[in-house]
């Protein structure tokens, strides 16, 4: 069966953004970049790695997940499909595809039950499912997730999208899979979940 990974940058203290969905502070060189970008190369936005010259393996990701905010940050710039490479789904129960400017080719909007999509998709042919943000969806997800991979970066941010935000007390136990600290100061690690927490029903 497919698994769905939260694969996402963190601060030091829980922060996968700004309070104004704000990322630019994480940092994008350094030693951590090259082997980020080999393994997670899917997980590039699609015009940023064709014009970096990075091939996507196609061995990682096939579909991406993300809630309204999340993907709304590359709106203005013109991004209305980060991720043309991938399903891309966007969860949403206030927004309509009218709120999405021009063309969006392999993204789909919709109000469903995540965690109705993610059982559908994880019976579903492919690759893995990488869960990019934000919080809320992360938390309505918890349950759903197989595998963490965090990206630590040594910065505070004070204030921000949390990487879960607050939910139902329901500890999940996750066990380390491998743990990678780069001279960057940024620190990969990998868990997997290992309770049967998961799909309780």
């Amino acid at each position: 069966m497919r698994e769905l990974v939260y694969y996402v940058a963190v601060s030091l203290d829980g922060y996968i953004a700004g309070p104004g969905g704000e990322f630019d502070a994480f940092p994008v060189e350094g030693d951590h970049m090259d082997a980020q970008n080999e393994r997670f190369s899917d997980a590039i936005p699609t015009a940023i790695a064709d014009a970096m010259g990075i091939e996507r393996s196609g061995t990682m990701f096939d579909t991406v997940l993300m809630g309204w905010n999340t993907y709304a940050v590359g709106l203005p710039f013109g991004m209305t499909s980060p991720y043309q490479h991938l399903r891309q789904v966007v969860f949403s129960r206030t927004r309509s595809e009218a709120d999405i400017p021009g063309d969006h080719p392999n993204l789909a909007l919709t109000s469903e039950d995540p965690v109705e999509v993610v059982r559908r998709l994880k019976s579903e042919p492919g690759q893995s499912i990488w869960l990019c943000g934000g919080g809320k969806l992360a938390t309505a997800l918890s349950g759903e997730i197989d595998r963490l991979v965090l990206k630590r970066s040594p910065l505070l941010f004070g204030d921000g999208i949390p990487l879960f935000a607050p939910g139902a007390y329901q500890p999940s136990a996750f066990k380390e899979v491998s743990t990678t600290a780069f001279a960057s100061g940024v620190v990969i690690s990998e868990y997997a979940r290992q309770d049967a927490s998961r799909n309780p029903n």
